[in-house]
């Protein structure tokens, strides 16, 4: 699916080697960008925070295999001098680079390799230079994720990477959103935060923070100016998209698990139930399983915090008129042969009504397998 090069002003090229890959994206205009909340973040998440607060970015340089995380005073340099390198290779002022890294914590970048094969990349508005971009930016990821909505008469695009290390706060993930609509530079921070929060930030494969995650967005402006809420609400359907593709490539994942919370006291409560949910190890192991225990579910929803009465609570698994209840207004009626049955495929859905109040909210994860244990046993080797 073309996407980002689906949207006018914006060119792409990458490269991999193994494990190790660079992008280089080019697109000018207003930028908005958000960024981990991991006390532990990378020198380049410090750096872009810094230059971000103007608002404009040209282009995007991205490697991945290194994290360059816990770098110190070199990392930090390092990441300065990888947007130097990107504005070489890109033609522009390297203060309107975004630099973005992902891979191992704890190693610094192959500077010389990063500019050698900036060096090599031809730049192309074509759906095979995407491809490479997006390639070029996965580590564990098996499936390139790419998303492309139209909106009246302007186009959200982009391209994003996660597998692993994915829990909101943000998910360790990279996303890279563009449109051709024009918008002011306050606008497009809000409903880049809007957007998210209601996307990347309500994965969860594993649980873990990452100390790299950042998303970026930029609006070329090529098809004039439309309302902000249409674009917000475009916006939004393609990060749901690329933070749906994310939770199900999760690290040795063979099942997508979403949670829709109905009923909270508002929107936040909803989600912080559905996260709670889609985190719990017992949970994923048992969509991992096909195991319909639903007390499970139940009990992770009990501990979010939030604040309900349990004999109000509902719950069904699957989708549309099909879902079978397990439990209505606090009791049991579950049909456990139904609810196996349900839990096959590829996708898992849970829905919970806890008849406090109007909010609600979805949050996506996936189920916990050995191979997850494999994946991350032997990481760095």
């Amino acid at each position: 699916m073309k996407s980002i090069c689906g949207v006018p002003g914006v060119t792409a090229a990458g490269i991999k080697e193994g494990k190790y890959g660079l992008a280089l994206i080019k697109a000018s205009g207003n930028s908005a960008a958000v960024f981990t909340q991991n006390k532990a973040r990378a020198p380049v998440i410090d750096l872009m925070a810094e230059r971000m607060k103007k608002n404009h970015i040209e282009g995007i340089i991205v490697n991945s295999g290194c994290a360059n995380a816990f770098t110190g005073r070199q990392g930090m340099e390092d990441a300065i001098r990888m947007a130097e390198i990107g504005g070489e290779a890109l033609g522009i002022d390297p203060m309107h680079v975004g630099v973005a890294s992902t891979g191992v914590i704890g190693r610094y970048l192959n500077l010389d390799r990063i500019e050698e094969q900036a060096g090599s990349l031809t730049l192309s508005s074509s759906e095979e230079a995407e491809i490479q971009a997006a390639r070029a930016i996965m580590t564990t990821d098996l499936v390139e994720k790419h998303a492309l909505v139209r909106g009246s008469e302007f186009s959200v695009g982009g391209i994003a990477k996660g597998s692993g290390m994915i829990a909101p706060n943000m998910a360790t993930m990279l996303g890279f959103l563009y449109t051709d609509a024009e918008i002011a530079e306050l606008d497009l921070q809000q409903i880049l935060k809007r957007a998210v929060s209601r996307s990347f930030n309500r994965i969860v494969v594993d649980g873990d923070v990452s100390t790299n995650d950042c998303v970026f967005l930029t609006a070329t402006g090529e098809a004039g100016a439309f309302p902000v809420q249409e674009v917000e609400e475009q916006l939004t359907v393609a990060c749901i998209h690329l933070a749906q593709a994310i939770a199900r490539d999760g690290e040795g994942a063979t099942k997508l698990i979403e949670v829709i919370v109905s009923g909270a006291r508002n929107e936040e409560d909803a989600s912080r139930v559905a996260k709670t949910v889609v985190t719990s190890p017992l949970v994923k192991t048992a969509v991992y399983g096909e195991d319909p225990n639903w007390g499970r579910v139940v009990a992770a929803a009990g501990y979010s915090g939030v604040d309900f009465e349990i004999p109000d609570l509902s719950l069904w698994i699957g989708r549309g008129e099909g879902k079978t209840p397990l439990v209505q207004k606090g009791e049991i009626t579950a049909d456990l042969s139904a609810a196996k049955a349900a839990m096959k495929g590829d996708t898992v859905v849970f829905s919970i009504d806890l008849d406090s109040g109007e909010g609600r909210a979805t949050a996506w994860g996936c189920d916990l397998t050995e191979k997850y244990v494999e994946i991350n046993g032997k990481y760095t080797t």
